[in-house]
């Protein structure tokens, strides 16, 4: 064959050579863009509005900055999988008592009335020394009431998360200053029911850490860490409206985060709630998981599905009304007229013989 075809033939099996791997390339190319696309639009579904626990108020400015899995669930079967435990330690170090307790109770002004008088009508004077009332006003006849246990922490009086995580650095601040063994949250429109609170607790010592609560979503909570790098973060948190309890132990260690004022930085930082951003300091920051107690109720809850006969094994009961419809235990001790949040026929169940129950 003569040198000038055979070059002729090497040059065309080179370009052949070439083409192939021009195209293998730009095949895998375009597979992986397919890829990258398929998962974005993965990430992309649900929306932050339908995937955010509706324990919370974020505002407006969240709907930049969260990235969350989460979805609120209706019923309470996936607590398990928190991978906490419900059961006490066996060792009991120390016995606690109600005098050893630091009860928080959030609240404010346009709602001193309405719902703080079915709390200091029932459960609040069996623990009227170590209950406490956060609140945004001055209120002399509620400071009266309380025998002056009403701090007036000058927060907004706004449900947004600022006002909240305002309040919540007051609670803690004064619960360092009070020297008890724990630090229990609630609601203005949680009922308690004392005497299981005190049994409860008597099964945790004040000198480990302990956090006790009751989470309202399906899984872990997921944020973006803005202080690295935008990672995400995920973690568990006991929601406010439910109650939730805390050792001092645990409370000590949260003091480089929470103390003097820091608590609202962190909320701040992560653009989220009171009840969320303890549990970003807890169980993300402190690396300490939250306990989940089963019988801490908030108003997600269809509070009709708690048993009747189970409802002396209760913590924590709220109550919450949608249009015309009240969500609230299924007890009629009193008419739905004189008793509309079911909070004084619970006190009745508990305590029969109070004066505005039933003979």
């Amino acid at each position: 064959m003569p040198v000038a075809e055979m070059r002729e033939t090497r040059r065309r099996i080179l370009q052949g050579v070439c083409s192939l791997c021009v195209c293998v390339y730009l095949g895998a190319v375009i597979g992986r863009s397919a890829a990258r696309v398929a998962e974005t639009e993965v990430e992309r579904e649900p929306s932050w509005q339908d995937r955010a626990p509706m324990s919370v108020d974020y505002g407006e400015e969240t709907e930049q900055s969260l990235e969350t899995e989460t979805r609120p669930s209706p019923r309470f079967a996936y607590l398990v999988e928190a991978g906490a435990t419900t059961t006490p330690p066996p060792e009991l170090v120390e016995k606690t008592g109600l005098e050893d307790v630091f009860i928080s109770v959030k609240t404010s002004g346009q709602f001193h009335e309405s719902r703080l008088k079915p709390l200091l009508d029932t459960w609040v004077p069996h623990v009227q020394q170590q209950t406490w009332f956060f609140t945004d006003v001055d209120d002399a006849e509620l400071h009266q009431k309380t025998d002056g246990h009403v701090i007036n922490t000058n927060c907004s009086s706004s449900h947004r998360r600022d006002a909240l995580c305002c309040k919540m650095a007051v609670e803690y601040d004064t619960f360092m200053d009070s020297g008890k063994k724990w630090f229990c949250h609630f609601d203005d429109d949680n009922y308690v029911n004392t005497a299981r609170l005190a049994e409860l607790l008597s099964g945790y010592s004040p000198q480990e850490d302990w956090y006790l609560g009751k989470n309202s979503i399906r899984t872990p909570l997921q944020i973006m860490d803005r202080a690295h790098n935008g990672d995400r973060v995920s973690f568990w948190f006991g929601t406010g409206g439910a109650g939730f309890c805390i050792s001092r132990a645990l409370a000590l260690k949260m003091s480089p985060f929470a103390s003097g004022g820091r608590f609202m930085r962190v909320g701040d930082k992560i653009r989220l709630p009171d009840d969320v951003t303890m549990g970003y300091i807890i169980e993300h920051l402190l690396k300490t998981r939250l306990t989940v107690i089963d019988e801490f109720h908030s108003h997600l809850e269809q509070m009709k599905f708690i048993r009747p006969t189970e409802l002396d094994k209760q913590i924590s009961f709220s109550y919450s009304q949608y249009a015309d419809e009240m969500n609230v235990v299924d007890l009629d001790i009193l008419s739905e007229e004189k008793d509309p949040t079911r909070f004084y026929s619970l006190h009745c169940l508990l305590h029969p013989k109070k004066a505005f129950c039933p003979r």
